[in-house]
């Protein structure tokens, strides 16, 4: 094993086990899977879906980070047929999900990358916060690894929201990871597609960026 494949799944261990310690102290709630409020987590769902360009037209999508489940919910008050799958890190958010939906079949919620599909979209939410004492030059490494497997993941487009740099410095964490805005979206156009946007302007210490690929 290459010492850059023993950095990746050290800081990925630490990212599973903290997830897992909030899953199993709080349960399958927002507070769960670390945000602050359902209002704030929804707001984040909505942002997210605007990837999706025809509601009314059943779609595929992978939830990458799916936690408890969170946004199958979501989907389910949206949208008439979604063709989900759902892929985390953590067994314990994983069990949790199960557990909240006893009749989604267990294959749509999977430990293992490898069993995610390609897709017509694919969602990630808040995956790439949480870098605890990982280097930021390495946990961005890692995050521009991660956007070229969720491209390739994804037939229409596929949409991420990241800590924006631009936060308030008095409520930063430095466990956490505050991204550039501007480089991730020019990063997503030169490498993914002209068709990029860039949504800054909801009330929240964040962005989102949405790369239609169809």
């Amino acid at each position: 094993m290459s010492d850059a494949r023993k950095r990746v799944d050290a800081l990925l261990a630490g990212v599973d086990e903290y997830y897992s310690a909030k899953v199993v102290e709080h349960g399958s709630s927002h507070r769960g899977a670390d945000w602050n409020s359902k209002e704030s987590q929804e707001l984040r769902f909505d942002r997210l879906l605007e990837i999706v360009d025809a509601p009314e037209v059943p779609f595929s999508l992978n939830d990458y980070g799916c936690g408890y489940g969170a946004l199958l919910d979501y989907l389910e008050t949206r949208f008439a047929e979604v063709r989900y799958r759902g892929f985390d890190l953590s067994e314990a958010m994983l069990a949790a999900a199960q557990a909240a939906h006893p009749n989604v079949e267990p294959r749509n919620f999977v430990h293992d990358v490898a069993l995610l599909a390609p897709a017509d979209y694919t969602l990630a939410s808040g995956v790439f916060n949480v870098r605890l004492e990982t280097p930021v030059p390495v946990w961005q490494r890692y995050v521009l690894e991660t956007l070229e497997h969720i491209a390739a993941l994804s037939t229409r487009g596929f949409s991420f929201n990241m800590l924006t740099a631009h936060s308030d410095a008095d409520r930063m964490r430095a466990d956490l990871y505050y991204a550039d805005p501007l480089f991730f979206f020019e990063h997503c156009r030169q490498r993914f597609s002209r068709r990029v946007a860039l949504l800054h302007d909801y009330p929240l210490y964040e962005f989102t960026i949405l790369v239609r690929l169809a």
